[in-house]
């Protein structure tokens, strides 16, 4: 099935709850259920011969668990996980991480990046939003309504969907080599949708464990959080795509962490730079009169975004609103809300005090 000119999907339909497609020799493609409206994460299992290597394990929940179980005994032929390969810090990859040391004894494998994060986020277990999280959304102009009702809920939490992580881990990191299914990959580091992801490119046939690094049919989420609110995922997410740009070839098969497997890599990364640069270029000129990053939804995602997505749409939007400014694309200062406006450059260089009104 065709997903576009130079991109295909060998696969028209996943693997169902506890089964199993073998997409390669000694390499099955695995599917765990997500309660969200991106309802799938992809999981691989790579046969060591006297056991398995897992690259990312779903979330941590009771049916995940059951599903595990199934496929341990079932499709996984009983034989042990000893490793398990996460590729970034998100609960969806990490979650049952900790699963698999304490319960199956397995070595977790992640980058440094991906660990401490996972581990700091599962033991900063919070019953309401702090107060950096609140300034932050104020800041970034959210719904004065939204504000009012996140602000007296508990927000999500990974200790909510992540197993707790026992200490000890092995680090990968850029350059490394690391045997898995009867190949040698070669481990390649991208950023922007988290910090430190690993992707994995197979130096004995055309296989790419690509995670959320890419994906075939939707952008993976550019996220700027209170954590680290001037950050810019966008820049790191541009040298990212280009850097593996010039490792990717057309017979590659990609392995994502959602979606369909495909090949047509080349093709797939000039396409996401080419969307950011666009949603760039459209934010730009939305911002010829000064917008906050609640009010920049229509120029980067081009629909409607509901409540269910509101939160994921407003820490993108800060992201290239970051970038703009970082740029020097846009100039920001705070309004009498508490809130960071945004006006382009090119249309602010008429106006008399047109800088920086926020300490960079």
């Amino acid at each position: 099935m065709d997903g576009g000119a130079g991109i295909r999907t060998p696969w028209d339909t996943p693997p169902a709850p506890g089964e199993a497609v073998e997409v390669a020799e000694g390499v099955l493609w695995l599917r765990l259920p997500l309660p969200m409206a991106l309802d799938h994460v992809n999981v691989y299992a790579l046969d060591d011969g006297d056991g398995w290597t897992l690259v990312d394990t779903g979330m941590s929940s009771r049916k995940s668990r059951a599903i595990w179980d199934s496929l341990l005994s079932g499709p996984l032929r009983g034989k042990p996980v000893r490793r398990v390969v996460v590729t970034h810090h998100h609960p969806d990859h990490m979650g049952l991480a900790g699963w698999f040391q304490s319960v199956h004894v397995a070595e977790l494998l992640t980058t440094r990046t991906a660990w401490l994060f996972a581990r700091m986020l599962t033991l900063d277990e919070q019953d309401r939003p702090p107060p950096e999280t609140l300034e932050f959304w104020r800041r970034a102009g959210m719904d004065p309504e939204i504000l009012a009702e996140r602000a007296d809920e508990r927000p999500f939490n990974f200790a909510d969907m992540v197993w707790p992580m026992p200490l000890g881990f092995t680090r990968l990191q850029q350059g490394d080599t690391l045997e898995m299914g009867g190949r040698r990959w070669d481990v390649h580091i991208g950023h922007g949708h988290a910090p430190e992801h690993a992707t994995f490119w197979s130096r004995d046939d055309a296989l790419v464990l690509a995670g959320d690094q890419i994906l075939p049919s939707i952008s993976s989420n550019l996220g700027v959080y209170a954590t680290e609110p001037e950050a810019d995922p966008v820049a790191d997410w541009l040298e990212s795509c280009t850097r593996l740009a010039g490792l990717a070839r057309d017979d590659q098969l990609a392995l994502g962490g959602h979606k369909l497997p495909f090949t047509g890599l080349p093709l797939r990364l000039a396409q996401l730079i080419e969307n950011h640069r666009g949603a760039l270029a459209r934010l730009e000129r939305h911002i010829a009169t000064p917008k906050t990053a609640g009010a920049c939804f229509a120029p980067l995602f081009k629909r409607s975004i509901g409540r269910a997505e509101y939160g994921l749409a407003l820490v993108e939007a800060v992201a290239h609103l970051n970038h703009l400014h970082r740029a020097g694309r846009a100039t920001r200062h705070l309004n009498r809300d508490g809130a960071l406006e945004f006006t382009a450059c090119r249309m602010a260089a008429g106006r008399e005090g047109g800088g920086d009104g926020v300490p960079s």
